[in-house]
């Protein structure tokens, strides 16, 4: 009888509750976070993106408190309402986790919220919302972006006392440093006798995002390589930071984010680490019949990680642990991209909140 409730429990959750890796929902929306939780979850993520995509989904919802909120600020600014907008999204979020974050002692039960992505040069301005952020809640992480100042802001973050998610991260290089700048932080703390034991950092990794990048220079460049080897260089990546952060005792936890293959979960598992998956690939995920079992300890096959970094330099960088200085993290290519993408998506919801704010008199 005992194995058969066993086999009858989600994927998922027979990772949480046979392994030490955690996992996270990408989303800060009440009902996946909800599933997710049932299905062990133990964190969430808000942000700009990820409002979007919840405005769009539950705007009848959302509408009167915009509303609301217009009459409230009759001063602010479409950005300035899109923010409280992702703000007030976050509190609900790390409301429904609260109970996790007492429970385990603040290392979990947090609500990852992330800094606006158009700070990433200014380590003051980063610092500033952090320290806006940390307020919201007992249980929030700030997403700082792993650039030449958010490495800074990192530090003085953490020595501020704010638990701190790395982001806009895709390599070997820009995880050590991150985990470097919050032991900084840490260790600042612990000399001046302030608590760090109710902290929970994690450095992620997009592993995706990593993917995709190689397959843009695939093309662009031309380059002939077996296509299934793309799908491994993110893990590649994530295994190797895995192995250094082991090595060294670094205190902050990997996170994988950014899905794009069943490996960017199963490959972690068995791993002291956060997986952080959407809520439609943790629907993916439960209904395989992948097993969860351990294998973060299995090594990536040595000739896709020669073949890769012999293809492509930028590969080479993302693996190796000084493939990259702190100062060249702001112009690789990964990095671009996603800080596009967060910056457009902001402009996106504030043309949301503006269509509420200055209606277009042409339409009905």
């Amino acid at each position: 009888m005992a194995s058969t409730l066993v086999s009858r429990k989600s994927p998922l959750l027979q990772m949480t509750e046979t392994t030490p890796t955690c996992l996270w929902n990408d989303s800060a929306a009440l009902d996946e976070l909800a599933y997710s939780m049932e299905h062990g979850a133990v964190g969430a993520t808000c942000n700009p993106v990820i409002a979007l995509s919840i405005l769009k989904r539950q705007m009848p919802l959302w509408r009167s408190r915009i509303e609301a909120l217009l009459g409230e600020m009759p001063t602010a600014t479409e950005d300035q309402i899109g923010w409280k907008i992702v703000e007030e999204m976050s509190v609900k979020g790390a409301g429904l986790l609260r109970p996790v974050f007492d429970r385990q002692g603040g290392r979990n039960g947090r609500l990852s919220i992330q800094t606006d992505p158009r700070f990433y040069r200014n380590a003051k301005a980063i610092v500033g919302q952090a320290v806006h952020f940390n307020q919201l809640a007992p249980n929030m992480i700030v997403k700082i972006p792993a650039t030449r100042a958010g490495i800074e802001a990192m530090e003085e973050a953490t020595y501020r006392g704010i638990s701190i998610n790395s982001t806009v991260s895709f390599t070997v290089p820009q995880a050590i440093a991150s985990a470097e700048a919050m032991e900084r932080g840490l260790t600042r703390r612990e000399k001046e006798g302030l608590d760090v034991r109710s902290m929970g950092p994690v450095c992620t990794i997009m592993v995706g995002r990593l993917d995709d990048w190689l397959k843009v220079l695939l093309e662009k460049h031309a380059i002939c390589v077996d296509p299934g080897y793309l799908e491994w260089a993110g893990v590649a990546v994530f295994k190797r930071a895995y192995g250094i952060f082991r090595e060294r005792g670094y205190r902050p936890r990997l996170l994988s984010a950014a899905f794009r293959n069943h490996m960017h979960w199963s490959e972690f598992i068995g791993g002291d680490v956060v997986i952080s998956p959407p809520y439609a690939w943790q629907l993916r995920y439960n209904a395989s019949d992948i097993q969860p079992i351990p294998r973060m300890d299995n090594p990536v096959d040595p000739r896709v990680v020669r073949e890769l970094t012999d293809k492509f330099a930028d590969f080479g960088r993302a693996y190796s642990e000084n493939g990259m200085t702190v100062d060249e993290f702001d112009k690789f290519g990964a990095t671009l991209r996603t800080l596009r993408q967060f910056i457009a998506a902001g402009a996106e919801l504030n043309a949301v909140i503006r269509d509420l704010m200055v209606p277009n008199p042409d339409k009905d």
